[in-house]
């Protein structure tokens, strides 16, 4: 069975969830960032584990559109949001991801995330301002399960996708990174699982 260092061209991936102050990376605050390790079984299922989470403060002059905190619910003032800047928060996600890419015998990670290049964006405009200088995940490629959903199941949405997928989805917790994420993860997982068994049957 095909190693996870080899499965992606030496890629590891990593699912990746943010939630933000707005659509534009280069002005609107990350607020909130999660990920999760994407592992396999020796019989070529992907699975994953933890879900890591770190709460950002908005960095300094960020446009925060109070449209975004109604959606995602988000209360920067909450005492119990217990936020770092985002040097700390990164690092606080980083750094399992390149402990799992050494652990893999992977290159890199690649983001997966529904609408990823959204959550890539925002990854990216932050490790620019804050120089950090080993972002574990490549610059550009990412794999995105709008399309993934799309060709599985016919939806792009993802609570839609995750009906279609029978995943549990409870709404009320939607629009949380860490929740997000891990649905993100586990319809990720679930698709590539289908494919593996239908290859393997046919």
């Amino acid at each position: 069975m095909t190693k996870i260092s080899e499965r992606f061209r030496g890629f590891l991936p990593v699912v990746v969830d943010v939630e933000t102050g707005g659509f534009n990376s280069q002005t609107d605050a990350l607020l909130e960032v999660a990920a999760a390790v994407i592992q396999q079984k020796e019989n070529g299922i992907l699975f994953f584990d933890d879900v890591h989470t770190a709460y950002v403060d908005p960095f300094e002059g960020a446009n925060i559109d109070p449209k975004s905190l109604e959606i995602t619910g988000i209360d920067l003032d909450h005492p119990l949001r217990m936020s770092t800047n985002e040097t700390t928060a990164l690092g606080k996600i980083f750094s399992p991801i390149r402990k799992s890419i050494k652990d893999a015998g992977c290159n890199r990670a690649i983001l997966v995330g529904h609408n990823a290049n959204f959550d890539l964006s925002f990854i990216n405009a932050a490790v620019a301002r804050t120089g950090i200088k080993r972002n574990p995940f490549h610059p550009f490629s990412c794999l995105d399960t709008v399309t993934l959903s799309a060709l599985a199941y016919g939806q792009t949405v993802l609570a839609r996708a995750i009906a279609e997928a029978n995943i549990e989805w409870d709404n009320s917790r939607a629009h949380s990174a860490m929740y997000d994420t891990e649905k993100t993860a586990e319809l990720f997982c679930k698709i590539h699982n289908l494919w593996l068994e239908l290859s393997q049957s046919s």
